[in-house]
């Protein structure tokens, strides 16, 4: 029985950002056609212009002197960035206060996993939304899908639905299994990658739609455009398991083990998690880091790999809060009688190791105090000179 639990991430993207900050600062410009950039005399560039301006076919990068041909009456503002950089911080640490778990990707852009969470994606989604408003006055899009892939171009198809010349404020939630149903009709050029050349050589074999990419042999994409070809199959169909990346990430900390045999015996993989969370949080006391995101890997025997990964409450090496958060991780992706040949753990979003007495309590304290003891004898005799019990139990008996 498949007991795999859907992840949960929200792209969100700050509808015409400059724009919005700019109408902000001037309130007469709401309704108008204008546009944030250079002068048309200076080779300027349209950074960004609001819907009205997008009426009359003026888009970011076009040449300001084209804009001003398409839309004569276009009022140009000089960018501040100063302004923008500042409101981009007031979102981003709205998201961050959501989840520990955040990807921007650029000033006006940023991924969301929410996994953790309880209310259903879309009641998130809306009231991150509502939430932006009521803080920033700024208008955003959010789009929501069980990955990266499928979640932006959730965010970007909400907003194309909208016609109007206001701001899109669209949510658009795409339910976890319905992936590829959602992506089949969209055009090709919807897909991350596919650019114009990609999308010409696509429309070459026939293929259009992602849908007619996603029915395509995947060896027929892979001759035309090798490695690349098999990536372009699986997101097709809506399959995407990156991670989103805390930004700032500096190093990770991880171990991972491959089996000699695959093996579906949950237990033992409890085992082995156990031992490798052991080793992970070792590696971190011995470097004076700890982890705000502990990641878990799986490689199942046909090869497919997922990771999942949850921001903590408060960083840490400890075995037991890396193993326990592994643990519950593991048993979301967990498909009973299905091969296992790889399995990992890891700290990421490392900080440097400080312990306020305060914060923990007195069992926890407990087990810094073992940890360290076992640390000491390990440097002085030895990484095998001390190990669990449930491990020698499991060499013991053969495994």
């Amino acid at each position: 029985m498949n007991h795999t639990v859907p992840r949960k991430i929200l792209h969100l993207d700050l509808d015409a950002f400059f724009c919005a900050v700019e109408e902000q600062k001037d309130p007469s410009l709401a309704g108008k056609a204008f546009a944030v950039g250079g002068q048309a005399g200076q080779r300027g560039v349209i950074s960004t212009c609001s819907y009205p301006a997008r009426k009359y076919g003026v888009h970011s990068a076009m040449p300001t002197g084209q804009a001003l041909r398409l839309c004569p009456n276009l009022i140009l503002i000089s960018s501040n960035f100063a302004d923008y950089h500042s409101k981009s911080q007031q979102v981003m640490a709205i998201l961050h206060q959501l989840s520990g778990l955040v990807e921007q990707v650029s000033v006006d852009e940023a991924f969301v996993e929410v996994s953790d969470l309880p209310e259903p994606v879309e009641v998130i989604a809306r009231n991150l939304q509502e939430r932006v408003r009521k803080e920033t006055g700024l208008p955003c899009s959010i789009g929501a899908a069980s990955c990266k892939l499928v979640a932006k171009i959730a965010t970007d198809t909400g907003k194309s639905r909208s016609k109007g010349s206001d701001y899109p404020r669209s949510v658009l939630c795409v339910p976890a299994g319905t992936e590829r149903e959602f992506l089949a009709p969209l055009p090709a050029k919807a897909m991350w990658g596919v650019g114009p050349k990609m999308e010409a050589s696509l429309a070459d074999m026939g293929l259009c739609t992602i849908g007619d990419i996603a029915n395509c042999p995947v060896d027929v994409l892979e001759r035309r455009f090798g490695k690349y070809g098999a990536d372009l199959h699986r997101h097709a169909q809506g399959i995407d398991d990156r991670p989103v990346t805390v930004e700032f990430e500096a190093k990770s900390i991880s171990q991972e083990v491959t089996f000699a045999k695959d093996t579906a015996d949950l237990a033992y993989l409890r085992g082995v998690l156990r031992d490798l969370s052991v080793k992970v949080g070792y590696r971190m006391r011995c470097d004076g880091v700890c982890a705000r995101v502990i990641r878990l890997k799986l490689r199942w025997s046909d090869f497919s790999t997922h990771t999942r990964q949850v921001a903590l409450p408060a960083p840490t090496d400890q075995d037991s809060v890396i193993y326990s958060t592994a643990e519950s991780l593991l048993m979301k992706l967990w498909q009973a009688g299905r091969p296992v040949r790889l399995i990992g753990v890891g700290g990421s979003n490392l900080v440097d190791q400080v312990h306020q007495l305060s914060l923990f309590d007195q069992q926890t304290e407990k087990e810094r105090k073992l940890l360290n003891a076992l640390d000491d004898l390990q440097e002085k005799y030895g990484k095998g000179a001390v190990q669990r019990a449930g491990r020698m139990n499991r060499k013991h008996s053969g495994e």
